[in-house]
């Protein structure tokens, strides 16, 4: 049990339909069954008086993330479509950080990156911790071996100390095991796998 308290936050990635719901245009296996144990992390934090977050793609309708815009990823998580959407399961108790908006890269909850330049910017996370006076961050949502690791590995990076809890998260394993090696990479950066 994560021993939640006013100097926590809670972000949960990406629980959107395009992801969490097998009907999704990037549906990730098992998206859909991690959502009641997120929902038991929301009701605890909540409980506790930490913060809760969501981080949300919301993409363009083109943009060099998608393949037929040059990217790798199928078209997904369109800003105000059915995909984008947080999954109508999922307790939403918290503020949203949209990512991707400009048609960039938005791998992690705090940075997103120019997919042409690289340059990286960041969003509205960090201010948003900093005004809570946050030094722990909780990650959870999906995916594993994309956005929760990118997310976690800024947590660390910018300071946080940083849970992942392995059971409120699903990987894609675009190869077999990416999400071992996502899981084993966090936790050399320095994040607690709980």
């Amino acid at each position: 049990m994560i021993g939640y308290d006013d100097r926590t936050a809670l972000v949960v990635v990406d629980l959107q339909n395009d992801f969490a719901d097998p009907a999704g245009s990037l549906a990730v296996r098992g998206g859909d069954e991690i959502i009641g144990r997120v929902n038991d992390q929301v009701a605890q934090a909540r409980e506790a008086g930490a913060a809760v977050f969501y981080s949300q793609d919301w993409h363009p309708e083109t943009t060099p993330h998608f393949a037929k815009d040059g990217g790798i990823w199928p078209v997904h998580c369109v800003a105000g479509t059915w995909g984008a959407e947080l999954h109508p399961a999922l307790r939403v108790e918290g503020e949203r950080i949209r990512k991707g908006i400009g048609g960039e890269d938005g791998y992690s909850a705090f940075t997103v990156r120019d997919p042409v330049s690289g340059e990286e910017s960041p969003t509205a996370l960090v201010a948003m911790l900093a005004q809570r006076h946050a030094e722990r961050v909780v990650v959870c949502g999906l995916a594993t071996d994309y956005c929760v690791r990118g997310t976690a590995l800024d947590a660390r990076r910018l300071g946080f100390e940083t849970v992942l809890l392995t059971d409120a998260v699903a990987a894609v394993d675009l190869r077999p095991d990416d999400g071992e090696r996502a899981l084993a990479e966090m936790e050399a950066a320095g994040v607690t796998l709980g």
